[in-house]
């Protein structure tokens, strides 16, 4: 895992292409964490600027200074100057096709507004399941947002051990499908130095972007 995939550093920043699996920051119980391997690989070590759960994969932006962290943390703190894209599977397929989620999340013991926008880039069926892709992009940056909002409007992301549909996922995992299909798939700054960066999706996302099933399913429908 020392081995990171490095999309992009200058001066300021190094933006990661975290894989899924590996925590951004150490803590009990974990053996392993993005914060731990820069700090053993660079001097000095890089610091967070933003976070991603565990088993989310993609796009993290480290800064190389105190100066530079707070600057990019600003800035990804601003809707007007950032936008974070995501990618993911979901079950099933929203009712609208674009749209907005805002219902409200609980944080801490507190109500919180949230926002996430979403598009249905297509639909497959495999066997008696459909399946969406969705291009995300989040408004505000609450804890497991885009994993919560999804779930709570009835289409949960495939892998989601925790807010997910945990009978279907039993069921995907015995044909392979072991990972939380959610990725950060882009990352866009808008400042003096502007960053436009986007990583490739795993692997293990293939099967549903590319349709191909050995079963001979189909694309219901594409926009």
């Amino acid at each position: 895992m020392k081995n990171l995939d490095i999309l992009y550093e200058d001066n300021l920043v190094i933006v990661i292409n975290k894989p899924a699996g590996l925590a951004v920051q150490g803590g009990k119980g974990i053996k392993s964490s993005l914060d731990k391997i820069l700090a053993e690989t660079r001097t000095p070590p890089p610091l967070l600027v933003h976070r991603l759960d565990k088993d989310t994969s993609g796009i993290i932006l480290t800064a190389k200074t105190r100066e530079a962290a707070a600057r990019f943390s600003r800035l990804i703190g601003t809707g007007s100057q950032s936008v974070k894209q995501y990618t993911a599977v979901c079950s099933g397929c929203p009712v609208k096709k674009e749209g907005v989620i805002t219902l409200e999340i609980p944080v801490h013991g507190s109500i919180k507004k949230s926002k996430t926008s979403y598009k249905v880039i297509n639909s497959h069926k495999l066997s008696d399941m459909v399946f969406s892709v969705l291009e995300l992009e989040l408004g505000t940056g609450r804890m497991h947002q885009i994993r919560r909002h999804l779930a709570m409007i009835g289409n949960p992301v495939l892998g989601d051990d925790k807010y997910g549909d945990f009978k279907l996922n039993k069921k995907l995992r015995k044909t392979g499908v072991k990972r939380l299909l959610l990725h950060s798939s882009r990352l866009i700054i808008k400042d003096e130095i502007n960053l436009n960066l986007s990583a490739p999706l795993p692997d293990y996302f293939q099967p549903f972007i590319n349709n191909n099933y050995a079963d001979g399913s189909v694309v219901i429908s594409a926009y």
